[in-house]
């Protein structure tokens, strides 16, 4: 824990709590109760889901889009259900529906339409990594890692004028958690670990947002469990609205050390392609720059 005196004194619990925070969908709430019986399958998760048309369509959308590459069309939610998985369906329509939830503060450089674009990618990323490290279903790494900064436009709605400064010093190259550390007394993934819970999502997604931060102290464990590392590894990527990877050189340091021998071009240009095929069910554009021409540019620097 850090020693250092915050600069301003900010009661995380009473900003959550005065923050008027709106209640996640019926339809989410009800998925996350059947998840809690292992007994429950297609059929009952697909009830709540056809009552929520928005929600139904999306859904249709996600499984008949190139990400699958059914041949076929799908249309209805039981058997899309069924072909992709209960898990895979509950991480998305949880983050479909958080993504509903979130304002869009006016912020200076804040651009929530880059914000979804880099927790798609950072998910994707995620989700590949995990995989590297040999877990059979990368799922919830995939969800935690695109919720990781969730309570970010929360955050600069309700300290507007802070996160501006915030943002604005981020252009030194400091991580918004150290800044926000150094401001609050704590940081957006303790605020989105909190928002995780009050909103009742798995325990497991609390702790994946939570720790996202922590990858130096993860390394320096010697044997950091995989799910945590993988979110924690994305955090790093580029952003979509900052012309420059300020953690480019962390990255890819960290990179060195977890993924050893892997062709880390090869999973960034598979996350590139995933993002082109998934943007459209989320009607989010691709990015101007990828992540391959990123990291070429940032090998070009080093050199």
């Amino acid at each position: 824990m850090s020693s250092i005196t915050p600069a301003k004194v900010v009661d995380l619990n009473q900003l959550l709590a005065g923050a008027q925070l709106p209640a996640l969908p019926q339809s989410a709430i009800r998925l996350l109760e059947l998840s809690q019986d292992p007994d429950n399958g297609p059929a009952e998760f697909a009830v709540p889901i056809e009552l929520d048309p928005g929600l139904a369509g999306q859904v249709l959308r996600f499984v008949n889009s190139s990400y699958f590459g059914f041949s076929r069309e799908i249309s209805a939610v039981k058997q899309a259900i069924t072909l992709v998985g209960i898990r895979t369906i509950k991480n998305f329509a949880l983050w479909s529906a958080v993504f509903s939830l979130m304002p869009n503060p006016k912020c200076g450089p804040f651009d929530l339409k880059a914000l979804w674009q880099d927790s798609l990618r950072r998910g994707l990323f995620a989700r590949a990594v995990g995989r590297l490290l040999g877990m059979k279903d990368a799922e919830e790494v995939f969800a935690g890692a695109l919720l990781q900064d969730m309570a970010v436009p929360l955050l600069a709605k309700e300290l507007n004028k802070d996160y501006l400064d915030l943002l604005q010093k981020r252009a030194d190259g400091r991580h918004l958690h150290e800044l926000e550390r150094e401001r609050f007394g704590w940081t957006h993934a303790e605020a989105g670990g909190r928002l995780a819970r009050i909103w009742n999502l798995p325990d497991g997604f609390a702790q994946l947002i939570e720790n996202h931060i922590s990858l130096e102290t993860m390394l320096a464990s010697g044997n950091p469990a995989p799910g945590p590392l993988a979110v924690a590894l994305s955090s790093l990527l580029p952003s979509a609205s900052d012309a420059v990877w300020y953690d480019g050189p962390e990255f890819d340091t960290a990179c060195g050390q977890i993924l050893k021998n892997a062709n880390l071009t090869e999973i960034l240009s598979q996350v590139d392609a995933q993002f082109t095929e998934f943007a459209p069910v989320m009607k989010l554009a691709v990015p101007a720059k990828s992540l391959v021409d990123c990291h070429q540019d940032l090998l070009a620097a080093a050199h």
